[in-house]
């Protein structure tokens, strides 16, 4: 109020549906989908009023969840990003085996020039014979190797909740609400998302998000995926 917004403008600058920012200016979290999204939702609506978001999370969790629960702290996009940009590109299997087929090509053709110099003396035949197994190993490795990571691609068509860590026991790597494409890798990823208006990509294949009002979650590793029951969810 003495801001001179109402609740459409707070809608529009968070992303946060009018109903649930009602229910927390009313303290009415049981209309809202969990504490997580409480507390997701405390710390944007605060930091868009230019308030302590902490002091806010903290009143709640002393008020409504108790004290031995633990506070996973989110990890902003732009968090995500630098931290990918401080470890460098990375080369994967594919990549080396482009760099080994290119070398065994070059000594192909500088085995071949050289054979038909020998031609000349008499001495090219044992110079063709001696590159045939080369040429065999070549082929072997033109195979691409399988996946060993999970590229993982997550597109909201709507603001979407987030939340993403490597499994059961782990760290989380990201929770946030997303209304733009965001990019994950790891050996394996699990996903929970606050609802399904989102497509999810895992290298390079889209995976199936079938429609519907309830949150979903995946696990992920380089050959499989499989839904998560709501229990097995990250931040769930």
């Amino acid at each position: 109020m003495r801001q001179r917004l109402d609740i459409a403008d707070v809608e529009m600058r968070t992303k946060i549906r009018a109903k649930y920012l009602r229910a927390l200016e009313n303290e009415e979290f049981g209309l809202l989908p969990g504490p997580t999204f409480v507390k997701t939702f405390l710390r944007t609506y605060a930091e868009m009023l230019g308030l302590d978001p902490h002091v806010l999370v903290e009143e709640y969790r002393a008020n409504y969840e108790g004290e031995d629960e633990l506070e996973l702290q989110p990890l902003s996009p732009a968090g995500v990003v630098a931290r990918d940009r401080h470890r460098g590109p990375r080369v994967g299997p594919g990549a080396l085996a482009l760099l080994v087929l290119v070398g065994i090509v070059a000594v192909l053709v500088a085995i071949g020039l050289a054979s038909d110099e020998d031609e000349d003396e008499g001495a090219g035949e044992a110079a063709r014979t001696e590159t045939a197994p080369e040429r065999t190993t070549t082929e072997r490795k033109q195979k691409p190797a399988p996946p060993r990571r999970v590229a993982l691609r997550i597109v909201p068509t709507t603001p979407v909740y987030v939340c993403v860590d490597r499994g059961a026991g782990t760290d989380v790597l990201f929770e946030n609400t997303i209304d733009s494409t965001q990019r994950f890798r790891g050996k394996r990823l699990r996903i929970n998302l606050g609802k399904r208006d989102a497509q999810v990509w895992t290298n390079g294949r889209r995976v199936r998000v079938k429609a519907g009002p309830d949150p979903v979650g995946f696990g992920f590793t380089p050959r499989h995926t499989r839904e998560l029951p709501i229990g097995q969810r990250p931040c769930a």
